[in-house]
């Protein structure tokens, strides 16, 4: 099989993904809209999901969008900012201008194919900046390395702030359910772990030989070598406060995104931070830039904080049209037109003749 049909079937294959998870969250958003609006009286005809979608659409407050698209231009900026200090180790001075335009270029890349971003970007910025590719492609694996961290520590802080909160509402769901220490599942499933770590035990030293645990082995030491390869850099500093930047400005994009549709405008700084993990799992899904995954992991961030499931849905999509959609495509358009005028040769000058 050819490598464009393979690439095809790929697109497809995490394309249908994105979109069957999509028209499941659609259908049973659509189902319970339903059926609140049965509960209301309202009849069927005059109740429908993707009217209510298109209403809430048109009320965005367009200043709060304004710094949505602010706030994730300057993240960025900071991760054009952060390659070149990658580079510098190696000799290259990238202008800021190829490093921002090539990441816009990577966004719109994963709209079509998940992950084909990085390939992207990577061939164009050693395209235009005359850098051997694999030396850029080895840059990237730290940059997302530091988003796993940064990744981390934000999921860290959610639960530290807004534990309590997860807790509360996972409680709620099962209050009417006996405690799980009285389900034989529980004891079970813990007898089931008790047996399989006491075979673990007993094979150890044959089950360290297996490849598979041995390439584990290698995949920690090549992450715990990465995170001491930063300390390394010649602007470790410039480094780790751009790193930590990029997030920041993802999650004010989150709170610029609440603050923008009328029934999240409420939630809190605090709030936001669970909702902003919750969006945020929902990209590491192969999906094309998050579809569905986010639009579900969104939703679910949003029930904690009692935001009905419409509400909820009409947010997902609003969010994720207006960076995936909206901004990355006309981003990477621009890029696609820019990156070549940008990097035109520049004609020597003709001698004059006395």
């Amino acid at each position: 099989m050819s490598s464009i049909w393979k690439k095809v079937l790929r697109f497809l294959l995490f394309f249908g993904m994105g979109a069957l998870l999509l028209a499941l969250v659609f259908r049973h958003q659509n189902a319970a809209y339903q059926e609140q609006c049965r509960l209301d009286g309202i009849p069927a005809e005059e109740c429908r999901l993707m009217d209510k979608l298109l209403s809430d659409f048109s009320s965005v407050h367009l200043g709060w969008m304004g710094l949505v698209w602010a706030a994730f231009t300057v993240s960025i900026l900071l991760r054009a900012w952060r390659w070149q200090v990658l580079l510098e180790p190696m000799g290259y001075q990238a202008r800021l201008s190829n490093a921002f335009w090539t990441i816009v270029l990577g966004y719109f890349a994963n709209l079509g194919l998940p992950r084909m971003g990085e390939v992207v970007r990577a061939g164009a910025l050693a395209r235009y900046e005359r850098i051997p590719v694999g030396q850029v492609m080895g840059t990237l694996v730290i940059d997302r390395l530091m988003d796993f961290v940064c990744l981390g520590l934000f999921v860290g802080l959610a639960f530290l702030w807004e534990g309590d909160t997860l807790w509360a509402f996972l409680q709620q769901s099962r209050r009417s359910e006996a405690p799980l220490w009285q389900s034989p599942g529980f004891w079970a499933v813990l007898g089931a772990l008790a047996a399989g770590g006491g075979v673990l035990w007993f094979f150890r030293h044959k089950i360290g030989r297996l490849p598979i645990l041995k390439k584990i082995a290698s995949l920690i030491a090549g992450f715990l070598e990465g995170l001491r390869s930063v300390f390394r850099l010649q602007r470790a500093g410039v480094f780790l406060a751009t790193s930590l930047g990029i997030w920041v400005m993802f999650y004010l994009q989150t709170w610029f995104n609440l603050k923008a549709f009328g029934p999240t405008s409420h939630l809190d700084l605090s709030a936001t931070l669970m909702v902003f993990v919750f969006g945020t799992l929902g990209f590491v899904v192969p999906s094309p830039g998050g579809m569905g995954s986010f639009h579900a992991l969104a939703m679910a961030g949003l029930a904690l904080y009692a935001v009905r499931g419409d509400d909820a849905f009409s947010y997902a999509n609003i969010a994720f049209f207006a960076v995936q959609i909206f901004y990355n495509v006309l981003g990477g358009l621009l890029a696609l037109a820019l990156l070549p005028l940008l990097n035109r040769p520049v004609s020597a000058k003709a001698p004059q003749h006395g």
